[in-house]
């Protein structure tokens, strides 16, 4: 494993913070222009990166990420090429957690063997697979673990404290914790309480807690926080910016760089 998680979460603790981590598709308008995207994330803040890869039926995924997957595969965006704008970012980046969020048939389709050995020769840190159940965890953790990846999964806040426990000891890098039910969408906002579930999860071992789902401002950041949580994730709320922009580049860069810092602002415990 890279360690790049362990790395970033104790320097955050250290310095009082928790951990603002934005998500993207990959592609999304276009490879050039997504890994221009990557830049302004990276360069306002983000402690952490989630980057998506397109794909035509995201069930987790909200009407915004969607659109988001449709224009990148409609400028023929392929895994491929994803993987050449991450090893691009990493370049830039050394020590910059990246994971990434795709779907069970992305991973599957050229080969697990295949999907693993190319994310690891492009710098992803962790694979959190959205579509795949715990009882799957078998078919994929050893791919990852031998491509030097952490396989990250989904705690529900629905889910009994037996679940809960069995996800703790599987995930690794992170633990994701969906601050609500049902899919993504920054026009919903987290649901209360989360910190007893959180809790649950690091008596049994998980590694950091960090929350998606309904975080789209400031005030949701630190609301995680407070709940015991180690950061937050920023999915539709950030790709909505690059869709509002789309005529025009240079402000939805200026658009992001200013909701990057305000986010990461908040991550003051």
């Amino acid at each position: 494993m890279s360690g790049r998680y362990k790395e970033m979460f104790e320097n955050l603790k250290k310095n009082g913070r928790g951990a603002f981590i934005p998500f993207v598709t990959l592609g999304d308008p276009d490879a050039s222009v997504s890994a221009r995207i990557i830049e302004t994330l990276a360069a306002n803040g983000a402690d952490a990166l989630e980057l998506g890869i397109p794909f035509s039926d995201p069930v987790a995924d909200g009407p915004v990420i969607q659109t988001a997957s449709n224009r990148a595969l409609s400028n023929g965006i392929t895994p491929d090429d994803c993987f050449e704008i991450i090893r691009g970012a990493r370049k830039k980046h050394a020590e910059i957690p990246i994971g990434l969020l795709v779907y069970a048939n992305l991973v599957i389709g050229r080969g697990a063997d295949y999907f693993y050995k190319r994310a690891a020769e492009s710098g992803v840190d962790s694979v959190l697979i959205a579509d795949a159940p715990t009882l799957a965890a078998p078919i994929f953790a050893k791919y990852a673990s031998d491509s030097g990846i952490d396989s990250v999964y989904i705690a529900p806040p629905n889910a009994d404290e037996a679940k809960l426990r069995e996800i703790a000891g599987l995930t690794k890098g992170y633990t994701y914790f969906l601050g609500r039910a049902g899919v993504t969408g920054a026009d919903r906002e987290m649901s209360a309480p989360i910190s007893s579930r959180i809790e649950l999860l690091k008596s049994a071992g998980a590694p950091p807690v960090v929350v998606g789902f309904g975080i789209s401002r400031p005030e949701h950041v630190r609301a995680a926080l407070a709940s015991g949580a180690d950061g937050a994730i920023s999915g539709s709320a950030t790709v909505s910016i690059i869709e509002k922009c789309l005529g025009d580049e240079k402000k939805m860069h200026e658009d992001l760089a200013l909701f990057v810092r305000g986010m990461a602002a908040a991550t003051k415990k």
